[in-house]
């Protein structure tokens, strides 16, 4: 269909078999397939050493390569004017007392804020 495979692949659902199906369809040579995906802890993937000897990339990403440094001032002038919806996102919302329960929410929901009020340093 490709004629030797495709010259980019994203895989974003965090399927493990996306993820080799992502890697396995893009062309020797150039080939480019990014995972964004974030899989369960306890997978893991196999493919073929020769993937990697055509010279095809894997490339994996966290946050998009997102900069906090250099990025999070837009993010914060975009929010205070009303340009950012950040609240929707937001599934949960707990306090530091139960921060653990945070984690577990992060397997199945998109978003939990962990409340750090200041009775909780002293």
């Amino acid at each position: 269909m490709t004629d030797g495979g495709v010259d980019r692949a994203v895989e974003c659902t965090a399927s493990i078999q996306a993820m080799i199906s992502a890697f396995e369809c893009i062309h020797d040579g150039w080939g480019v397939a990014l995972l964004v995906g974030v899989p369960n802890k306890d997978n893991s993937s196999k493919t073929h050493p020769m993937n990697f000897l055509n010279e095809r990339t894997l490339k994996g990403t966290f946050f998009g390569n997102y900069q906090p440094r250099t990025n999070i001032p837009s993010v914060v002038e975009k929010y205070m004017n009303k340009e950012l919806k950040l609240n929707k996102f937001v599934t949960h919302s707990v306090p530091f007392s139960k921060i653990n329960k945070a984690f577990d929410y992060m397997l199945k929901f998109i978003r939990s804020i962990i409340r750090m009020d200041a009775k909780n340093f002293c």
